[in-house]
Formats: C-alpha cells, structure tokens, sequence
C-alpha cells in the first residue's frame, strides 16, 4: 500500500514526530519506507528519518508491505496530520 502525505508540522519533520513514527511502524510486522525527493528510508529507522530533515509543507510518500500495512500507514498519517 502507498500514500502520499504532507509534512504539517511548522518545525518538519523533527526529533518528536520522527520518534512517533518509528514507535507506530515498530509495532507492525511490515515493511515501510518513508520516501522524500530521491531518498528512501526505513520508517523504523530514527536516524534514517531525521537525515532527510524534511521542511514543512513538503510531501512524502509512504510504501508498506505486509499484511498491516493499511493499519501502519494510518497511524503514522494521524502523526502527520
């Protein structure tokens, strides 16, 4: 499953929302990648995720793989939303 979604957050993607994402993907026994520009990352990779320092108002896209993976994608979008 693939979403895209809007960063909203006035700071981006910072330490706290990062740290958010990586414990909802944790959860699940799927894949999921966080992609930004050309870049690709682990969603349950809090380095990986703070290296892209995405601004706000920019869009990413999302892909996860598995059997939970409409579920992963609706928790980190809450995040994001």
């Amino acid at each position: 499953m693939e979403k895209e979604l809007v960063v909203t957050s006035t700071a981006g993607l910072h330490a706290q929302i990062a740290s958010k994402i990586v414990q909802a993907a944790s959860k699940y026994s799927v894949d999921v990648n966080l992609y930004y520009e050309n870049k690709v990352v682990d969603a349950k990779s809090i380095l990986g995720l703070m290296s892209l320092a995405i601004p706000a108002g920019k869009n990413i896209k999302l892909i996860a793989r598995g059997d939970q993976a409409e579920a992963v994608i609706k928790d980190i979008e809450k995040l994001l939303g």
